[in-house]
């Protein structure tokens, strides 16, 4: 494997004076794919790390899938996974995505599927190849049951029989290293994914001290954000991650008003209905107040013929009277 790029600089660069926050973070699914795809060693440990593999295990990778290193991107090359062919006999996808779009479940399987599809004309089924898609995220994918390194499988429901090895995904949650297990941590896999969340260089070169493989890594990541056309390229990821937030957020925000507009819409229902209740009522007193008023008028019609009636009985007293 070798870089697709050609450097201007005579020496390589050296990260060992850098300070500050860094420009572009490991997680510019666009970095991580050139880093990755330019320096083989840093492949070979991040490799050697997820798969719980020793380097000499590792004889041979190929990436499947690769890209011209500051080539301005199109619509052919937007998904920045890196398919890696490991040993002949395996498929590895490594994918970097740090904006929640909601669908990752989904996403992530179709790419799977569409890997585990690499029959040739003329091949059995049986040679197959198996395929491992390893997932980076800088978002929680299931809030409920937060974890730093998830493996799946297909496996039987009722007693968890492995239906078969040939299918795996992986997601790695960047936000949730302190969740690593002992046998994570001693594969270095919370290290890595320090490197690929953190936007400081002193925090770097501390691990990159600690990690031959990481270090590579960051060696090589200097080395390339020092040059203009990778910069670039790096930088419209970015745009475009910022170009996802907002529309994530006028989502969020849609969504919102929707939401708040159903629940304006039920409480004029429910106001209408209140409404009609009170009207129904003021009807209803309406006719009692008319009944009443009947009944206020037989009754005074009553009372004056009781008075006239009462008025000619003194008369006639008076009369007997005299």
């Amino acid at each position: 494997m070798t870089n697709q790029i050609t450097f201007s600089n005579t020496i390589v660069p050296n990260y060992s004076k850098a300070t500050g926050k860094v420009q572009y973070r490991m997680a510019n699914d666009y970095l991580f794919r050139a880093v990755f795809q330019t320096n083989q060693k840093a492949l070979t440990g991040l490799l050697c790390s997820l798969l719980h593999l020793k380097p000499e295990e590792i004889q041979e990778t190929t990436i499947r899938n690769p890209i011209e290193l500051g080539e301005t991107l199109d619509d052919k090359t937007i998904v920045l996974d890196i398919s890696i062919l490991l040993n002949q006999n395996r498929i590895i996808n490594l994918e970097m995505q740090i904006i929640n779009e909601g669908n990752w479940p989904e996403r992530s399987l179709t790419y799977l599927c569409r890997t585990f599809d690499n029959l040739t004309r003329g091949q059995s089924y049986i040679e197959t190849m198996p395929v491992i898609q390893i997932c980076f995220l800088d978002f929680d994918l299931f809030p409920e049951q937060p974890e730093f390194y998830a493996t799946y499988r297909l496996l039987n429901v009722k007693n968890h029989h492995l239906y078969s090895d040939k299918l795996s995904l992986s997601v790695i949650n960047l936000n949730q290293t302190e969740l690593a297990t002992e046998e994570d941590r001693a594969n270095h896999i919370d290290e890595w994914a320090a490197l690929f969340r953190t936007t400081e260089w002193e925090e770097i070169k501390m691990l990159a001290q600690k990690n031959e493989y990481i270090q590579e890594a960051t060696s090589t990541m200097y080395m390339l954000t020092e040059e203009e056309k990778i910069r670039q390229q790096c930088e419209a990821r970015e745009e475009y991650y910022r170009l996802q937030r907002y529309h994530k957020h006028m989502e969020d925000r849609a969504k919102h008003l929707e939401v708040h507009c159903d629940q304006l819409e039920a409480q004029r229902d429910q106001l209408e209905v209140q409404l009609d209740q009170l009207e129904a009522q003021r009807d209803q007193l309406n006719e009692q107040l008319s009944q009443a008023n009947v009944k206020i008028t037989s009754i005074e019609s009553d009372n004056a013929a009781l008075l006239a009636e009462v008025a000619s009985l003194r008369e006639q007293l008076k009369l007997l009277k005299k």
